[in-house]
């Protein structure tokens, strides 16, 4: 008996030592079947067709030829926009079909070496309550091998970056059959090798125009699973992403350097998003966080994104061949070299290609961030958070999510419900966790997480 007293007593005790967090009340449900069904729809043969039809272009190099009809980047890009809006007449013309041309000089681009003119050919999936506000996928239209010059040889490009590129296609035929509150807009980029101009063309008319990017996937190779190091995996993808923008301001940097959030920007919420999509709907994949801007010294299109101040990261196999990348097709010592197309592996593209669709439609039907988020508990044993809504809000209420600081992911989450702006969490020390808040609509989607910016004083 007097055991079972002691046992009671410590349970009690350990009960009433636990933080006070608050209690989850009318929380949505965890899953949208539509989204399941999105992640899993993308065809692996009719991928295979779209890189099979890029390859066939012969060469899609910046500099190719632009006036032949069935050679070179002009034929390809003519033909990706024919695509989409082919997809858009099937939806009852429900995609925007753009294109966007922007001249590059020759001067001071050494891979450019005569006025070039780079065209980006896009469409817009329009949303129905924010029609302004932007989640993008991208892929590149462009390849090159060995001499980056060299734009009359054959350039097949069937991973790089043919496969990112039918990526976006598919995504636009899935996606299509369903309409959003934020607009998709699905991407083809160009002059990427030559010096990522069409991803600068599209940011800089972003930002002119005032667009609302939620985010953009940048999808470069999506169809490898034989790396160089020897493993084959059709499972692991990465998520590269910088910590945060280049053009911090000074407050920002000190209040990093005190309050923490060095791995808590934009792109990184964005990386962990991907992150969490894939884990609730596509548990067969193993995302990959990747705490870098791009693959070690490279780059690829988000990084326009990002040095213009929005959210971006990069989408990509796990294993890269690199006998297969930016190399002349040829045979050596027994080594096939080159980036063609029996190389590719179309399940796998259509896996990631379902990574991003339902990233797109979960952030599509998200409502916006919140505005702003304060956080105060300075020698104090709470956790106190407020935040400002956005005014057009439409949400059922919010998640306070938190995590130690060394913790790559989210871990934890307080439910507050909607109509309250703040939240202290009691028992729980400020300095050993990072926090954030998410708005939540009706049917549990989360828009982006939102690192405290503001000091609470007592």
């Amino acid at each position: 008996m007097r055991h079972a007293f002691y046992l009671s007593y410590f349970l009690l005790l350990s009960l009433s030592l636990k933080p006070n967090l608050g209690i989850a009340q009318n929380e949505p449900p965890a899953f949208d079947t539509r989204i399941t069904a999105i992640a899993n729809a993308p065809s692996a043969e009719r991928i295979e067709a779209d890189i099979q039809t890029l390859v066939d272009f012969g060469t899609r190099h910046t500099l190719s030829d632009t006036a032949s009809t069935t050679r070179g980047i002009g034929a390809a890009r003519r033909w990706i926009k024919a695509e989409f809006n082919r997809i858009s007449a099937a939806c009852g013309n429900c995609l925007e079909v753009y294109e966007q041309r922007t001249l590059v000089p020759s001067e001071g681009n050494r891979r450019i070496d005569t006025p070039t003119v780079v065209v980006n050919v896009y469409a817009v999936l329009r949303g129905t309550k924010r029609p302004n506000h932007y989640v993008i996928m991208s892929g590149d239209i462009d390849s090159r091998i060995s001499d980056p010059m060299n734009r009359t040889d054959n350039s097949p490009g069937a991973n790089d970056n043919a496969s990112g590129m039918a990526g976006v296609l598919e995504a636009a035929r899935v996606l299509s059959e369903y309409r959003f509150d934020n607009s998709i807009l699905l991407a083809g980029l160009s002059g990427e090798e030559q010096g990522l101009f069409g991803g600068k063309a599209l940011a800089e008319k972003a930002k002119a125009e005032g667009w609302n990017i939620i985010g953009i996937l940048n999808n470069d190779m999506i169809g490898n699973i034989h790396g160089i190091d020897g493993v084959i995996d059709n499972r692991t993808f990465r998520i590269f992403s910088e910590p945060n923008f280049q053009d911090a301001d000074e407050r920002l940097r000190t209040w990093r350097r005190y309050y923490g959030g060095e791995v808590d920007g934009a792109s990184r919420q964005l990386a962990r998003y991907v992150h969490r999509i894939t884990q609730q709907y596509m548990p067969q994949m193993n995302p990959m966080m990747i705490y870098r801007l791009d693959r070690f010294g490279r780059g690829g299109h988000h990084k326009p994104f990002n040095d213009a101040g929005f959210a971006g990261v990069r989408i990509m196999e796990a294993h890269e061949q690199y006998d297969r990348q930016h190399q002349d097709i040829r045979t050596e010592n027994g080594i096939e070299y080159g980036d063609v197309i029996k190389w590719v592996d179309f399940e796998y593209a259509a896996k990631l290609t379902g990574v991003n669709a339902a990233t797109l439609a979960s952030l599509a039907w998200a409502p916006p961030v919140v505005q702003r988020v304060d956080i105060g508990g300075t020698v104090e044993p709470a956790a106190r958070l407020e935040w400002i809504p956005n005014a057009k809000n439409d949400v059922l209420g919010y998640k306070i999510y938190y995590r130690l600081t060394t913790e790559p992911q989210w871990t934890n989450y307080v439910w507050v419900p909607a109509g309250k702006t703040s939240h202290t969490m009691t028992g729980l020390v400020v300095d050993n966790y990072n926090f954030g808040v998410a708005a939540v609509s009706s049917l549990g989607h989360e828009s982006l997480v939102v690192f405290p910016s503001v000091v609470l004083r007592k």
